[in-house]
């Protein structure tokens, strides 16, 4: 059995300077202190609502580590850097939160862009986009809810679907994969409704369109199960990205103000037990499904390409990715590029203070996961001690 060996950091940090793996060791401390963290994200909160000049330090600091720049074009110097390395990069443009219909408007075509930018361009294997960036969230949630919408909303949803349409048309014309992420429980069932129906439009041929499955639902194994059933009785191939999941305080949270079940798994057991049947069945279906492992989880990488060997399919059969954060887990990415697999990295976009939500979400998650920040840390101080020994 091919074991990968995560603990090499030498090839998992390859790709950094001495500077930027010291600035890396800089961001991840602070990360790994939850008090130390809170308040750090208080004040850019505080300083970014002042308008105070804090741009700079954050674009030098956090925002270089996760983010890959401010444009497209900005951000060629880390997709080319990374596909020296044999890792793909996703363009992310990472816009949260907006309402108006003219800023959903704006994201459809920049997401266009990067399914352009992606275009017989090995560099960057996949696009992506959440719904949220080009619908109102709680237009979303009225859906899901089957509440009454008004004549305005009705319109809205319509915007909605022609904009969703006109993506996953693009990515199909352009013979683009297209990741379409996962969100809250309470918006997810039509967001489904809307996959499915373009998977059915535009997979006649091949995997174009990929829906995300968050594992740490309790209902999601099933769900994958019978949606990829669905995809073999009528004929179309099936994208699938897996992830554990990334909203389960939000989650917990919710299902105790409203007084209903917690849709996440009791247990992480559980939850990884899930995750990884998952790829088992994705693999046992590879004839009509594409699919990624989207997880920080060295086990579960691990297992994937134990199931490849076993099934005796390819290293880098392009139906079969793994794909991490820019930022992290470079030494699942970097050391699973160098023993063959297929892997990108996510790489999120866009002016400072549009990606800001972004970012601290991603510390905020960073410090709610046990262990995750520690073992960044761990990983990045070895590195640094290598090289300092010079070994």
């Amino acid at each position: 059995m091919t074991e990968i060996q995560f603990n090499d950091t030498e090839v998992a940090f390859s790709y950094k300077t001495d500077g930027q793996l010291k600035k890396a060791n800089f961001v991840f401390t602070l990360v790994n202190n939850p008090t130390i963290s809170a308040m750090a994200i208080g004040l850019v909160k505080a300083s970014l609502a002042l308008k105070l000049p804090v741009k700079g330090l954050i674009r030098t600091t956090v925002f270089e580590h996760f983010c890959g720049g401010e444009t497209i074009e900005a951000s060629e110097k880390t997709i080319q850097l990374l596909y020296k390395h044999q890792v793909g990069t996703i363009l992310d443009f990472a816009v949260e939160g907006e309402e108006s219909e003219s800023v959903f408007d704006a994201t459809t075509r920049e997401i266009i862009r990067t399914i352009e930018k992606a275009k017989n361009n090995p560099a960057i294997p996949f696009s992506v986009f959440k719904v949220t960036g080009v619908a109102a969230f709680g237009l979303l949630e009225k859906i899901q809810a089957n509440a009454k919408l008004t004549e305005e909303e009705t319109i809205a949803w319509s915007h909605t679907q022609k904009r969703v349409d006109e993506i996953c048309k693009s990515a199909f014309e352009n013979n683009v994969r297209l990741l379409i992420d996962a969100e809250d429980s309470w918006i997810q069932n039509p967001i489904d409704e809307m996959v499915y129906a373009m998977m059915k439009k535009y997979n006649k041929e091949r995997a174009i369109v990929f829906n995300t499955y968050q594992m740490y639902r309790a209902d999601m194994l099933e769900n994958l199960k019978k949606a990829i059933q669905e995809a073999q009785q009528h004929n179309y191939f099936f994208g699938a990205k897996l992830v554990r999941g990334a909203y389960m305080e939000k989650e917990a949270a919710r299902a105790a103000e409203m007084n209903y079940p917690n849709p996440i798994h009791h247990s992480k057991e559980a939850t990884d037990q899930a995750f990884n049947e998952g790829l088992a069945f994705c693999l046992e279906n590879i004839n009509r499904v594409s699919f990624m492992c989207g997880s920080h989880n060295e086990y579960s990488n691990q297992y994937l390409a134990t199931l490849m060997e076993q099934k005796k399919i390819s290293s880098n059969d392009p139906r079969v990715w793994s794909a991490q954060l820019k930022g992290m887990s470079d030494h699942i990415s970097f050391n699973m590029a160098k023993a063959g697999y297929n892997v990108a990295k996510y790489v999120p976009y866009g002016p400072v203070e549009t990606v800001m939500p972004y970012l601290l979400r991603r510390a905020a998650e960073n410090t709610s996961v046990a262990g995750q920040s520690s073992r960044e840390l761990m990983l990045i101080r070895k590195e640094l001690k290598r090289r300092k020994n010079g070994k």
